[in-house]
């Protein structure tokens, strides 16, 4: 008699030892990924590094598309779209895996620069949603661009490599606390107390502002620029620690980004291994997602369309907005983002049998958003069961969640405003322990899984 019991088990207990090995393999090449791009534009550039090494051209250098071919299209250097072109009619469907590369950090504000005590320090503002303890006493590297009024851009990054110095926001001593620790505490640290320290040596030839004089001295020895600026300047603050194996068995990865560059990654990894699918695959990348998608270069803008317009124009020689329209409608969409991981410290926020767990595999989110499902798409059940389908014949260890109990909190994707656009979508991701903290958790299984996931996505049809 069939088996009527639905459970889930951990995936390291189904794989033989080759398939292990494979699992580890993969996930170095991840971690490094990771540690080249701790920024949206760092993670933008690496995976077009990446996709130009496996046969992909710029999308606006052809002028006409077949089947098989690789194409790519940058949107302002923070968001990404890569295709590979199927052999079947566009207009009958594109298989879409959307993530985004963009993560909770510390932004410098627009002037930033002041002292104060005998510091040189840097006012901030930060991005996303965090814990703002969790971000003091932490070592932090800065890494982002400054725009010139030349039109020339000058990227920084300092604090990566060993033998550059890193930054640092400094918390109240414990024996100076006793007021500070008796606040909540998502009060005891101040969005305006999320300084930086850059400086601390006075400036010997300045008779007032000497340590910013000293700041200021050094970045334009090395860079050419100057207090002004840091007006048109994107610099980010974000953790120095490098991608790290956690556990004496190595099965799990620390590090800051996984939220969402893991679904990025892995889900850009598929697409280079396909060569002439059935239907056109798309993989891309957004940013904004963390601040709600706004922005030219979030999910809300025009871009995906414009991108998906072009390739419809390219590959059919002609273009008009019902094409795109029969073409969205006829398609299928995983917004590829994470999920909460149940965390045995914390036991009770989670539904413990509509929850995540390390290890079971890659997660499918029938429906996200906070309490009453607001701000979700909620996928139909149809597309839940073909999703199921695509993942148990392609032997993918998978399983399903909600983002915690009803009623206390939640969050959203991308999924919505793909929905918008009449895309059956559906969020499939990794689970993480401490998500949106400055280093997060994934399970090595879980990203394959994710990998391979994807993989059997886009050769669906």
């Amino acid at each position: 008699m069939e088996n009527l019991v639905y459970e889930t088990k951990n995936g390291w207990e189904s794989l033989t030892d080759s398939q292990k090995k494979e699992v580890f393999y993969f996930s170095k090449g991840y971690a490094k990924y990771l540690d080249n791009g701790k920024t949206e534009r760092l993670a933008c550039r690496e995976a077009v590094r990446l996709a130009k090494e496996n046969g992909f051209v710029d999308l606006e250098e052809k002028e006409t598309l077949k089947s098989g071919d690789r194409v790519y299209m940058v949107n302002r250097d923070k968001s990404v779209y890569f295709a590979v072109i199927g052999k079947e009619d566009i207009e009958k469907g594109i298989n879409f895996v959307i993530s985004h590369i963009d993560s909770p950090r510390i932004d410098l504000k627009q002037n930033p620069l002041y002292e104060d005590g005998e510091l040189a320090l840097l006012k901030t503002h930060y991005y996303g949603g965090i814990k703002k303890y969790q971000w003091t006493a932490t070592p932090l590297s800065l890494i982002g661009v400054v725009a010139l009024e030349n039109g020339e851009n000058v990227n920084i990054s300092i604090g990566e490599n060993d033998d550059e110095p890193i930054f640092y926001i400094s918390d109240l001593l414990i024996h100076l606390a006793t007021k500070q620790m008796q606040k909540k505490l998502h009060e005891g640290i101040e969005g305006e107390a999320l300084n930086i320290i850059i400086g601390s040596t006075p400036d010997e030839k300045s008779e007032k502002d000497k340590f910013r004089t000293t700041v200021l001295k050094l970045l334009n020895e090395k860079y050419g620029i100057k207090e002004e600026d840091f007006l048109s300047a994107e610099l980010e603050a974000v953790p120095n620690f490098k991608a790290r194996d956690i556990g004496l068995d190595r099965a799990l990865i620390g590090a800051y980004g996984h939220d969402d560059r893991v679904c990025a990654y892995t889900s850009l990894m598929a697409l280079l291994e396909e060569k002439e699918p059935q239907k056109t695959a798309v993989c891309m990348f957004s940013d904004k997602e963390e601040i709600g998608s706004m922005g030219n270069t979030g999910m809300r803008s025009a871009f995906f369309e414009y991108a998906t317009a072009l390739l419809i124009e390219k590959t059919k020689g002609t273009y008009n907005e019902l094409s795109l329209k029969r073409t969205f409608r006829n398609s299928d969409c995983l917004s590829s983002d994470v999920n909460a991981a149940f965390d045995p410290t914390y036991p009770e926020v989670n539904d413990r049998k509509n929850c995540a767990y390390l290890s079971r595999g890659v997660v499918i989110t029938k429906y996200t958003g906070s309490r009453g499902k607001s701000g979700t798409s909620d996928a139909s059940a149809e597309f839940v069961a073909k999703i199921r389908r695509i993942f148990n014949e392609g032997n993918v260890v998978w399983q399903t969640a909600e983002l915690g109990k009803v009623d206390e909190g939640g969050g959203g994707t991308i999924a919505q405003y793909v929905a918008n656009l009449d895309i059956n979508v559906i969020d499939c991701g990794v689970p993480l322990l401490s998500m949106h903290a400055p280093v997060e958790v994934a399970s090595k299984l879980d990203i394959y899984m994710a990998y391979k996931g994807y993989k059997a996505f886009y050769r669906n049809y």
